[in-house]
């Protein structure tokens, strides 16, 4: 039996300098934070445009799981099951979610929890690409993620940099204070080099800091 290989959703030319790119931040809210059973619930994306965030360029959707939100997760983000009884469920908002990461760069904070359910998601055609931004790995880089051994709080790491932050624990909030995290760290990384800083380097610092799971 052949097995059919998921293919990758197309991000920009690797060279392209980090101002000439466009980007997606993406945050989602779940049932919980099983991995491989819990379910997306909402998500916001914020568009970044050539070091820009487009007010105009963002999206939130509301989605109708399978199961139920747990107690702990509805503690956090505050969706009760009862709200999202009339939302459209994962696959009819599929084709938006491709339409949004497709040719771009996706970023997320702590991105292994996006990756780990919105690869679940795409299933069976589609996966992400391999290169994902982690804002929470390049604060690592910069030195500003504490000695915790944590994952660096989006909140208070966006207060840390003297940036806004746009309604906590709510997915469209999230994902704009993440994109403003995104240019503040980038521009600077790029302070004294002497050549532009690519998406490729970016990719490099945050695949070289990630959290590595268990």
């Amino acid at each position: 039996m052949r097995i059919r290989r998921r293919a990758a959703l197309p991000v920009p030319d690797l060279r392209t300098p980090w101002r000439e790119a466009e980007f997606c931040a993406i945050d989602l809210e779940t049932t919980g934070l099983d991995l491989r059973s819990d379910e997306i619930i909402s998500y916001g994306a914020a568009i970044v445009r050539q070091a820009r965030i487009p007010c105009g360029e963002v999206v939130y959707r509301q989605l109708r799981p399978s199961r139920e939100v747990s107690v702990d997760a509805m503690k956090v983000h505050g969706l009760r099951s009862a709200d999202l009884a009339d939302a459209p469920g994962i696959d009819e908002l599929l084709d938006e979610i491709v339409g949004l990461l497709a040719g771009r760069v996706p970023v997320a904070h702590a991105a292994w929890v996006e990756r780990a359910f919105l690869d679940r998601a795409l299933r069976p055609g589609r996966r992400l690409n391999r290169i994902v931004i982690d804002t929470a790995a390049l604060l690592r880089a910069a030195r500003l993620a504490g000695g915790s051994g944590r994952e660096p709080d989006l909140e208070v790491s966006a207060r840390q940099l003297g940036l806004p932050v746009h309604t906590p624990h709510h997915a469209l909030g999230d994902a704009f204070t993440t994109a403003e995290l995104l240019l503040a760290l980038a521009t600077r990384m790029e302070r004294n080099r002497r050549r532009p800083l690519t998406i490729a380097d970016l990719y490099a610092v945050s695949r070289h800091h990630q959290h590595v799971e268990g």
